[in-house]
């Protein structure tokens, strides 16, 4: 396919990018919230004209959004009755009852998504090994569908306990409800069929909760683009990384809660791919969040399970989980449109807030009157008014400063530049705290790694990140401000299926093993096959522990049936793995070593695609001497300087021009402070270098 389009709709801005046989045409524009699909044809119009293209033209058409994020977090789902098994009513609101902090008294957490009164039992009973152990009453169950209908409920979860082992019950409760209603129906059995009732009903429940707004915006995406002559596919990139087909995203909107992030960290993995960068961070940086995530091999990291909307920053357990797979990366409200605000201790506080689109930072001069992270970019000098988003937003510098004196200046009694760094500061030492937590959480050291900065607002902060992290090197590639869309572009078409099956080695059925595998490898590749005909890989992981522990570790397990001897090296490996996480195995020898067991298997299917051209990082053979200069604050002096100002366009590979300096695009500036020097790399991408590194 040569004409590739990527889509990604963020909280603030519509990112489109386009691949016209290898060359990039992209655009950013604000986030029409009132109807999303707009947005993105209004940006396709611009890149199509920009490469005198039609929509006819297009081969493809792949899309991530925060929409089903947003709705999660707002609380602006359907009304959804949830139906479980009589005597787990209160599961969701109950949750583990683990306590994210001991010493809190006051520990807030997110409200169940379906309030009691939504929440409905029937009794019947499926036990932990899968064997009915109580008949379904359907009778109950008849009376309850007959309540949900009267009641109007746009959406239905249903969740019933053990139902990953044997679904028989829950398939038999939609044929019961779905005969009375036209709402649409999930089964927790269907969208994560994975252990911990918790987790599990939580995630069905908001698979259900943003499943007819999900559905509604996709089908009128499809016709709109339809109506303006698109004949292509139109594909998700959801949460683990791999693209899925509308249809299916439709049925299980929860697996596109992380998908524009997704297509971050996937750009970033290319990158670092390309540059042959086998440890990087990568750091997205846009309107409404910033995202870290560790590329290790060439891939991002991946997990079976997440939080969204935690009531406290960095704690787990304070969120809401979902059990879908994902790639892993902590997410702050850190973004250009973040507000700032001072608290009654007098310090700055910056997000979660977040100006959006409308009305946007106080500078965009549409009603914003509060600063946020843009209006102190612009009053240090970092953005250049007549030029943001490649001129088509006019930045007002007055209203930026009048927000911030009254907002963060008077309160203080600072200066306004003052009051801007201020806020600048505290948003980038929050960022750089995330990136810490992210790595020690991971057992990693953060200042080990090189930085890919990408997201429209990334590469203005990503050299002070860097001095914070004592990150020496960082990467900011061409088509940074529209990374996650171009990310889209490189998506393979993949699919993960998983399971829980507790299996202990001891008792290791090969035959059941292998049928189980097939099922999920047959799941996972048809799920892909809708998209590709393309040489599929096959990557099958088992999440075990010694018996009794309460969390698992991934293994990897060749793509093959399993034969009796291969138990021995299966719990080889995992006595391998569990020694590489935490030092050292349990036990003595693999013969006399505690009970090891399998909990969850997983099989993902994604198709292969063509290595990417290399390239090597050069420290630069020619210094440029910059003839345009603007004043920059300084954070070394704390002054304003005249700062070299650089069109990125101009350069070529191997030019050295030291900091500090801002290298000006469409989309983005990079801004390089005084201790380090950028490079342009052999493949565009700019390189920002410590001085005193080699």
């Amino acid at each position: 396919m040569t004409i590739r389009l990527g889509a990604d709709i963020g909280g603030t801005f519509t990112d489109v990018a386009l691949d016209h046989n290898g060359t990039i045409h992209s655009t950013k524009i604000l986030t029409n919230y009132a109807a999303p699909e707009q947005g993105i044809l209004d940006a396709i119009d611009i890149v199509l004209t920009e490469a005198n293209l039609t929509y006819a033209d297009l081969d493809i058409v792949i899309h991530g959004t925060t929409l089903a994020t947003n709705a999660l977090i707002e609380r602006r789902g359907a009304k959804t009755a949830f139906v479980t098994t009589e005597g787990f009513r209160d599961t969701v609101e109950m949750r583990t009852e683990n306590r994210f902090d001991q010493y809190d008294l006051n520990l807030r957490l997110p409200q169940p998504l379906v309030p009691r009164q939504d929440r409905f039992t029937v009794p019947g009973r499926i036990g932990a090994d899968g064997q009915e152990l109580l008949p379904l009453d359907e009778s109950v169950l008849a009376a309850v569908a007959e309540a949900i209908a009267a009641d109007g409920y746009g959406a239905v979860a249903i969740g019933f306990i053990h139902s990953y082992l044997n679904p028989a019950h829950e398939a038999r409760a939609r044929d019961i409800i779905a005969a009375r209603t036209t709402a649409p129906i999930s089964l927790s059995s269907e969208v994560s069929p994975q252990m911990r009732e918790f987790e599990r009903f939580n995630t069905v429940c908001a698979n259900a909760y943003v499943r007819p707004q999900m559905a509604a915006y996709l089908t009128r995406l499809q016709a709109r683009l339809k109506d303006q002559g698109a004949t292509c596919p139109v594909f998700m990139i959801h949460s683990g990384g791999g693209l899925i087909s509308v249809e299916t995203a439709a049925e299980f909107p929860v697996r596109l809660i992380e998908s524009g992030p997704a297509g971050g960290a996937i750009f970033a993995a290319d990158i670092a791919r390309r540059f042959d960068l086998p440890s990087v961070v990568s750091y997205d940086m846009g309107g409404t969040t910033a995202k870290i995530c560790l590329i290790e091999d060439y891939a991002p990291k991946t997990a079976r399970s997440f939080e969204v909307a935690r009531t406290t920053r960095f704690a787990k357990g304070s969120g809401m989980p979902i059990s879908i797979p994902v790639i892993e990366m902590i997410e702050i409200g850190a973004g250009g449109g973040s507000l700032a605000s001072v608290d009654s201790m007098g310090r700055i506080q910056t997000g979660p807030e977040s100006a959006g689109s409308e009305p946007g930072p106080a500078c965009y001069q549409r009603g914003g009157d509060r600063p946020a992270i843009t209006d102190a970019d612009l009053i240090l000098g970092k953005i250049d008014p007549d030029n943001f988003a490649g001129g088509a937003i006019r930045l007002s510098a007055p209203l930026a400063a009048a927000a911030i004196d009254a907002h963060v200046g008077q309160p203080l009694k600072i200066d306004t530049l003052s009051a801007a760094f201020g806020i600048a500061e505290v948003v980038d030492e929050n960022m750089a705290n995330a990136a810490r937590v992210h790595a020690v959480e991971n057992g990693k050291n953060i200042s080990d790694n090189l930085m890919i900065a990408f997201g429209g607002a990334a590469p203005l902060h990503a050299a002070r990140l860097c001095e914070k992290l004592g990150i020496d090197r960082c990467l900011v590639p061409p088509g940074a401000g529209v990374g996650s869309a171009i990310g889209f572009l490189r998506a393979p078409f993949g699919y993960e299926a998983l399971v829980t099956r507790i299996t202990r080695l001891s008792a290791f059925d090969t035959d059941a093993v292998n049928t189980l595998l097939a099922g999920l490898k047959a799941t996972a590749e048809g799920f892909v096959r809708t998209g590709t005909t393309a040489a599929i890989t096959i990557e099958t992981t088992a999440f075990m522990r010694y018996k009794g522990q309460g969390w698992e570790i991934p293994v990897p397990l060749p793509d093959r049936p399993f034969t009796p001897p291969d138990v021995t090296a299966l719990r080889s490996a995992f006595r391998d793995a569990y020694a590489r996480f935490f030092g050292r195995a349990i036990g003595g020898t693999a013969d006399d070593a505690l009970e090891i067991e399998v909990v969850t298997w997983s099989v993902k299917a994604s198709d292969t695609r063509p290595a990417p051209t290399r390239h090597h990082l050069t420290d630069g053979t020619t210094t440029v001497t910059p003839t345009i200069f603007r004043d920059v604050f300084d954070p070394a002096t704390g002054a304003m300087l005249p700062t070299a100002i650089v069109d990125r366009a101009a350069l070529t590979s191997g030019q050295r021009i030291p900091g500090p300096t801002v290298i000006v695009e469409r989309e983005t500036s990079t801004v390089v402070t005084s201790p380090f020097d950028v490079v342009m790399q052999t493949d565009g991408s700019l390189l920002l270098l410590r001085k005193s590194a080699p």
